[in-house]
This record gives structure tokens, C-alpha cells and sequence, in this order.
């Protein structure tokens, strides 16, 4: 997951150099919920593996 927000986030500051907005607007926003996710899943692994 992490590994996907990263490529959007490259996506977006490529089409961001090249001008287009509205792809790099889309891309951050992409980028930016799966990072989001991956830390509530990773917070959420942590806490299961801390309760065991």
C-alpha cells in the first residue's frame, strides 16, 4: 500500500512539472488516502500484536 501511494505521489509531481493540474490534483489525493490507510492499518497491527 505504501508502495502504491508512492508511485501516485511520483505520478502527481510529474504532471504537476508538466503542467497538468487536474491529474496531479487527482494523483495527490489518491496518494494521500492510501497513505492515510496504510497507517491506520499499520497502527492497527501494532496494536493487535501488542494486546498478544
Amino acid at each position: 500500500m505504501l508502495y502504491w501511494a508512492a508511485i501516485f505521489l511520483v505520478i502527481a509531481l510529474i504532471a504537476a512539472l508538466f503542467g497538468f493540474g487536474g491529474i496531479a490534483s487527482a494523483s495527490a489525493g489518491i496518494a494521500q488516502i492510501l497513505f492515510v490507510v496504510f497507517l491506520v492499518l499499520f497502527v492497527a497491527t501494532l496494536i493487535v500484536r501488542a494486546v498478544r
